[in-house]
């Protein structure tokens, strides 16, 4: 299907997530213009819409969770009951917030605030949800400069105190996580210098034992990434590396990332797969030579073993506003990959938008769903420059 735009407001950073056991799916955006939830109430906020029909048609927006604070970040998931959880970030304090919906999303439970809930850390930023398939056991990771997890074994109605999963002074990130059949749980990051300057390490993190205890693997090391000074307020470590990575059926990992080999220069967009979390296999190539910047990888798997799918951000050689979607997907568990396909079609016009694609990527991230039937649910940023304007926009196929 052609890709659409969410609405006219100025939207970036979205999410979308598939229920299970149904044909509902959801979606969720950072909204910066268009009307508030009430007459204090601030913009940026967290707007959600569902599907009832698999993605087809939608029903009309709806506020989260109304606040006079500004709202970024959002996640959602949805267990096989169909129950909704979703985490965003409120400012840096309290920062980020957990909700959750038994109805399909008409009413949602009293948002947790886990610097309200806890005493460290004392502010936190970028929220990363993953639950189990059943919804009982539910992970966030964010980060305070450190890297923290934090952990609910009763559907979100408890926490555990937080867990630092580091002893260095670097500043990470978290851009992916998942829960295994096993209960094993991995979360996707890369740590970098406090001001970005020089190389980044690329790893996920692994706890057996219900975030208890963590360890780290490292599966690469990005040189200093490129400037983006070419996109008006875009700032050094945009384009930093970033990971994408999901689990299948069979408790099999594939994570996507992207990484430079020498400072400054663009970075490529690879695919490495593991049986355990801990031994990965060589990287694949997912981004061509006729890809120059790659960025903001997701990764989702499919109904059966081995099938997993990924998107990305990347822009043609030699010109930094042609960035268009790609897809890409395997069937033998990482090994080979189908020829990517370019998911952002222009035939829906917008002014940051050309023949050969649109000017920048909206956003820090993007993010893909499978549903029960094995059709891809994407959904991504485009805009003018990091500052904007821009939207979200989605595609659905197989």
């Amino acid at each position: 299907a052609s890709s659409r735009a969410w609405s006219g407001e100025d939207d970036w950073e979205p999410a979308v997530a598939a229920d299970p056991s149904s044909n509902y799916v959801y979606q969720m955006t950072t909204r910066y213009s268009g009307p508030t939830a009430c007459r204090r109430c601030a913009l940026p906020a967290m707007i959600f819409r569902r599907s009832v029909d698999g993605g087809l048609t939608w029903e009309a927006d709806r506020f989260i969770s109304p606040s006079r604070r500004t709202q970024h970040d959002p996640m959602i998931e949805v267990a096989t009951d169909g129950a909704i959880y979703v985490a965003w970030l409120e400012q840096y304090r309290p920062g980020v917030m957990f909700s959750k919906s038994t109805d399909r999303g008409d009413t949602w439970s009293e948002p947790v605030a886990f610097t309200a809930l806890f005493r460290r850390p004392r502010w936190n930023d970028r929220p990363v949800l993953a639950i189990s398939d059943d919804g009982r056991h539910v992970y966030i990771a964010f980060n305070s400069s450190d890297s923290f997890v934090v952990a609910s074994h009763d559907f979100g109605a408890t926490w555990s105190t937080p867990v630092r999963t580091n002893a260095d002074k670097r500043y990470w990130f978290h851009s992916a996580g998942a829960v295994a059949p096993d209960g094993t749980v991995y979360f996707g990051t890369v740590d970098f210098s406090q001001d970005y300057t020089g190389s980044a390490n690329i790893g996920v993190l692994r706890s057996a034992d219900g975030g208890s205890s963590w360890s780290h693997t490292l599966l690469d090391v990005s040189a200093e990434m490129p400037d983006c000074g070419w996109a008006a307020g875009c700032y050094f470590g945009f384009l930093g590396s970033s990971i994408g990575l999901a689990v299948d059926d069979a408790g099999r990992i594939v994570a996507a990332y992207h990484f430079g080999v020498t400072p400054g220069a663009s970075q490529r967009m690879v695919a490495r797969a593991s049986a355990d979390g801990v031994n990965w296999g060589a990287r694949v190539a997912l981004s061509g030579g006729t890809l120059e910047h790659n960025n903001f990888p997701a990764v989702a798997a499919g109904p059966g073993r081995n099938d997993f799918r990924v998107v990305w951000q990347g822009s043609a050689a030699g010109h930094t506003d042609t960035w268009n979607t790609w897809y890409r997907r395997t069937t033998d568990g990482g090994a080979t990959w189908s020829a990517a396909v370019r998911l952002s079609d222009t035939t829906t016009a917008a002014p940051y938008r050309h023949a050969d694609g649109y000017r920048f990527p909206y956003g820090d991230y993007l993010e893909l769903a499978v549903d029960r039937d094995g059709w891809n649910h994407v959904i991504w940023g485009e805009g003018m420059s990091y500052v904007g304007p821009g939207g979200s926009w989605y595609t659905m196929g197989r």
